[in-house]
């Protein structure tokens, strides 16, 4: 895999050691660099990248605020010479924050987990002729720094936080946290055991116990079923018969 990337910042030098960095890692491609954020705004607008390597301290336009009217596929590295900023990186969903000067092995860990990300997110889009989802009994989920293994029948529901899911898990206190898109986690789980009922919610129905005024109970937590997805849902229920027919 491929990243197309691009690298902003108001200091020549900079630019031009990220560059070589760069340059000499196999799965980066360049497509541009810039001395300003505003010079990037038109560029990257109509020609989105995949990363983004980003100062924050910036005339004009700081890369914390240019980050929020990017491109919401566009996943972002900060590079900056001033530590108090990492807190703010992690609010704007930033995959990883260097701090200059910044070597080679730190740019390379760096954009790893940018790979690793677009690698877990992509799968189900590449997964051609392979085995089908539904076979499966588990699934792997990049959660921090490491891959954990899920048992489907174990999964409760899941909740979808911008940028990040959160995994419900039977007999789990805390949920598994994943940095990952819905569309792709609804793609990697089997369509005929779970299916979205929100645009931030996806249940295994066997898993149901309660259904209350369009809201489904997982002990103290209610799943709300939207509008655009009850038809579906309830059509889901009948061909399962989770319940009988009146």
């Amino acid at each position: 895999m491929i990243l197309s990337c691009c690298v902003i910042d108001d200091e020549p030098l900079a630019v031009n050691l990220l560059e070589s960095y760069v340059n000499k890692t196999p799965f980066l491609r360049l497509e541009g660099k810039y001395s300003s954020a505003v010079t990037a705004m038109s560029a990257l607008s109509s020609h989105p990248v995949d990363l983004l390597f980003l100062d924050i301290q910036m005339p004009e336009l700081n890369g914390l605020e240019f980050s929020r009217i990017l491109n919401p596929e566009t996943r972002i590295i900060f590079t900056t010479a001033f530590e108090q900023y990492a807190l703010d990186s992690y609010k704007v969903n930033a995959l990883d924050y260097l701090l200059k000067p910044i070597s080679y092995p730190d740019f390379l860990q760096a954009a790893n987990k940018a790979l690793h990300w677009y690698e877990l997110v992509r799968k189900p889009e590449q997964s051609g002729n392979t085995l089908p989802t539904q076979e499966a009994e588990s699934i792997f989920i990049k959660s921090e720094y490491k891959l954990v293994q899920i048992e489907l029948k174990k999964i409760l529901y899941v909740e979808g936080l911008k940028d990040y899911i959160k995994i419900y898990i039977e007999d789990e206190r805390h949920p598994i946290l994943s940095l990952m898109s819905m569309k792709a986690m609804e793609e990697l789980l089997p369509e005929n055991r779970f299916i979205r009922v929100h645009r931030s919610f996806i249940v295994q129905p066997e898993k149901i116990k309660v259904i209350e005024r369009n809201r489904i109970v997982f002990g103290k937590e209610y799943i709300p079923i939207s509008d655009s997805y009850k038809a579906k849902f309830m059509e889901f229920l009948n061909q399962h018969a989770l319940f009988p027919k009146l």
